[in-house]
């Protein structure tokens, strides 16, 4: 394209450093409006009928973690914990297929974004998005902390993600599992994205390396949304896909730090980015107002979300992909912090979506038991979400976000366990998930019921009540909770056929026990006391 965006700001590193000379088609740190333009002009995009841009990312419609490696290096090989998440990869592979990108993109059009990652100055990184598709740009745009032109000036790239999602390899030449490669290499400064055009790539390889990166300096790493009250207090949400992470902690009563990722340095929580990446399966203005309201706002990217004859987003529709999302900047939510920091947490909830309704809908953790169930990552999949799944499926993420985590789970927990003593932190465990029966018997706990537990405890008005200890998980239950039935609170009591119950209940903590015993070794015996009564 011919036309000349040279009046923004570029920084004087250039991109020599990659080995890319080029000094025409590079589109540095457009706007997004002009970032709009391209995106549907090179046919990436659609206009809704509210101006937000629709985007089909094509044969991959979520990440490809099979296809994500980490280059093996002297340098971080101790360090990583290694395995079927965090997969080597050689130094040759990946110095192949750097130079078979860098060829490939030579006399592509690129666009480049010059980023922060981390609200905090002190622990930020300074990141560099190039893609061939003006979409990464507009996404990296969206969902990283944005520098003012001043900053721009000086930016020098601490960390550069360098995307080709138009290039296909062979695996059998080039060393990948697929025609598809996201591979991290820490020496190099170097994230390599190519075979996909899904935007996840860019975030969550930037958060992995941040989650290397920050417990190296005593902060933890977090995949978790945060908000604090008027007064000031905190509360983080840890939680799997589905779990209610971003809902719940987008309160229009709260400032909202961040929906996803967030660092807890000495001073307190600090958001890694500067926008959200929300799911919108079945979103609704009635359940969820303010991440459907951003999704009527020009600037907002809709991914995989079906349009009908007069472009109005369909929610409900999952024909594309069930993990259809939006991106908008944080600043699209009227309650977003505008600095994207907060206090040492006074509050740490877990949710987890228990479809087999056995755990409590909420109850309180001792420290050890804070590290079992955060080493754990407990979810369940429900039927009928993928072939074959006729029944609840247990789904452990090691600290609710494996896929991101590069270092071993028990490193993680031991530094959120210092901080929690620490700061004296009150810790939940939070079911969003069933009730009365597991799924396909009893019924989806009401998100009106959650969202007052939350309060509640929350204010501080669960300190003092009674607790009861659960005779399977360990777990302290509170026996009241002001405008929640009280048989809502114990599990069992909602269940008309109390043997079925203890017969799932038995069969979850089963699945517990196994899950953790890949951990047994690096666990201490506190913590595996919190293991669930078989």
């Amino acid at each position: 394209m011919s036309v000349d965006y040279k009046v923004h700001p570029k920084s004087k590193f250039g991109l020599d450093y990659i080995g890319l000379d080029k000094k025409e088609n590079v589109f540095w740190n457009l706007k997004p409006a002009e970032l709009y333009e391209q995106a549907i002009t090179r046919g990436e995009a659609v206009l809704t009928k509210d101006h937000a841009l629709r985007v089909l990312t094509g044969k991959y419609t979520g990440r490809s973690p099979q296809d994500k490696f980490i280059v093996d290096q002297p340098s971080i090989h101790d360090d990583i914990d290694w395995g079927d998440i965090n997969q080597p990869i050689s130094e040759e592979v990946f110095d192949n297929l750097f130079e078979k990108t860098v060829d490939y993109l030579e006399d592509k059009d690129l666009f480049v974004k010059d980023l922060f990652c981390g609200a905090d100055e002190t622990h930020r990184l300074n990141v560099r998005v190039v893609s061939e598709a003006a979409y990464h740009a507009l996404f990296a745009h969206n969902m990283f902390i944005r520098p003012s032109d001043d900053q721009l000036a000086t930016h020098e790239p601490d960390f550069t993600v360098l995307a080709a999602p138009n290039l296909q390899v062979d695996p059998e030449i080039d060393g990948t599992r697929t025609s598809t490669y996201i591979l991290c290499n820490f020496d190099k400064k170097i994230i390599l994205i190519g075979g996909t055009l899904y935007s996840g790539e860019v975030k969550k390889g930037i958060f992995s390396v941040m989650n290397y990166l920050l417990p190296k300096k005593g902060v933890m790493a977090m995949h978790c949304s945060a908000n604090h009250d008027e007064n000031g207090k905190t509360a983080v949400f840890f939680g799997l896909s589905g779990t209610g992470k971003t809902t719940l902690s987008a309160d229009p009563e709260k400032t909202l730090i961040g929906d996803d990722e967030h660092g807890w340095s000495d001073d307190g929580v600090f958001n890694l980015e500067g926008g959200c990446y929300a799911k919108t399966i079945n979103l609704s203005p009635e359940q969820e107002p303010l991440i459907y309201a951003t999704t009527q706002m020009p600037g907002t990217i809709l991914e995989n979300v079906v349009l009908d004859d007069n472009r109005e987003p369909d929610f409900d529709d999952v024909s594309l992909t069930q993990n259809t999302r939006c991106s908008y900047p944080l600043d699209y939510i009227p309650n977003a912090s505008p600095n994207g920091k907060g206090g040492h947490p006074e509050n740490i909830i877990f949710l987890t979506c228990d479809a087999f309704g056995v755990l409590p809908p909420i109850s309180k953790l001792s420290p050890e038991q804070a590290m079992y169930h955060f080493i754990s990552g407990y979810t369940a999949k429900v039927a009928g979400t993928e072939r074959g799944v006729t029944e609840p499926q247990a789904t452990f993420s090691a600290c609710f976000g494996a896929p991101f985590m590069p270092l071993h789970p028990t490193d993680y927990a031991e530094l959120l366990a210092d901080k929690i003593r620490k700061h004296n932190a009150s810790v939940w465990l939070v079911n969003t998930g069933w009730t009365g029966g597991e799924f396909g018997e009893g019924h989806r706990m009401k998100l009106s019921y959650t969202r007052k537990m939350l309060s509640e405890a929350l204010a501080g008005n669960l300190d003092n009540a009674e607790y009861i200890t659960d005779s399977v998980f360990g777990v302290q239950v509170p026996t009241a909770v002001d405008g929640i039935p009280s048989e809502v609170l114990i599990p069992k009591n909602t269940w008309q056929n109390k043997e079925a119950y203890d017969e799932k209940a038995q069969k979850l903590a089963a699945m517990f026990a196994k899950n953790f015993k890949k951990f047994e070794k690096e666990a201490s015996e506190e913590i595996l006391a919190a293991t669930p009564k078989i």
